[in-house]
């Protein structure tokens, strides 16, 4: 794709969507330096000190929540748990401007990636979180003729991406900016697809070579599953590092109370508390349905 093609002349208003994620809870074990890390690099602020919580986020929006607790240990690489959470800016340019500071401050990438549907660069947290901070391209241009998603991993552009930054430099985390999807490592991509497709409700939007994506309102993705490091991992044990927590923003509390029957149903053993519904996913993921 040319450079004039990635400007998002339509994009996503993830607000109107059935499903969204809401907030992320990963327990570190070192909590300063795991909260500066992401308040350094990754731009975000600080909304809340809890002591042994951190609550962070852009603009009016705290979406990642830090607890912290030195006994933890961290998680085999296998584990089921976290992939990456991404963190979704509101423009390109806003990309191409983290990308400049990264390239100034020297660091450390994972990698770098073209989507189709987005632009994305990755690294880890001190303590191996993944992390994706990524910026979406036009809605416009996800799907093909048949209206199918399409994705791929193909070499980023980096020169138009510093090019769209031109001139200007990166200041923080702006305002708007999002978790937009978590990748989780899970053990079996079709209990994945049973769970966060057949029981909650999300579609799915595209399936990899042993990964599978799920997207709510025609997003391309708000959840996915892979067993690339995890296949056949059993539930997490507890006492390791990680994501703690998912958050997924539903419509109404109708919809929390039809999903509450569903659990039940299935044997998940839902608790239901004001305006929340609190799930285990099938490797010990606490999910937590809110209504929006």
């Amino acid at each position: 794709m040319t450079a004039t093609t990635l400007a998002p002349a339509d994009r996503f208003d993830m607000a109107a969507a059935p499903m969204r994620i809401g907030r992320v809870r990963l327990a570190v074990r070192d909590l300063e330096r795991v909260s500066r890390f992401y308040r350094d690099t990754l731009g975000l602020a600080l909304a809340e000190d809890r002591g042994e919580t951190h609550l962070l986020g852009a603009g009016d929006t705290p979406f990642l929540e830090l607890r912290g607790d030195p006994a933890l240990q961290a998680a085999p690489r296998g584990a089921a748990g976290l992939f990456h959470t991404a963190f979704l800016l509101p423009a390109r340019a806003d990309l191409g401007r983290w990308l400049a500071f990264a390239a100034q401050a020297g660091l450390r990438v994972q990698g770098a990636s073209d989507h189709k549907v987005s632009e994305a660069v990755y690294l880890a947290d001190p303590e191996g979180n993944g992390i994706e901070i990524y910026a979406d391209r036009s809605s416009a241009v996800w799907t093909d003729a048949n209206g199918d998603i399409q994705m791929s991993t193909d070499p980023l552009d980096v020169e138009s991406l510093l090019a769209e930054a031109a001139g200007t430099r990166w200041t923080g985390a702006p305002a708007g900016t999002i978790v937009g999807h978590v990748h989780l490592q899970v053990g079996d991509t079709a209990e994945a697809e049973r769970f966060y497709a057949g029981l909650l409700g999300f579609d799915i939007a595209k399936r990899y070579p042993g990964a599978s994506f799920f997207g709510s309102g025609g997003y391309h993705h708000q959840l996915a599953g892979n067993i690339w490091n995890s296949r056949g991992a059993p539930p997490r044990k507890p006492g390791h590092a990680g994501l703690e927590k998912l958050e997924i923003v539903v419509g109404d509390r109708q919809r929390l109370a039809t999903l509450a029957g569903k659990a039940a149903a299935a044997g998940l053993e839902p608790v239901a508390g004001e305006g929340e519904l609190r799930l285990r996913d099938p490797w010990g993921t606490q999910v937590v349905l809110t209504a929006g």
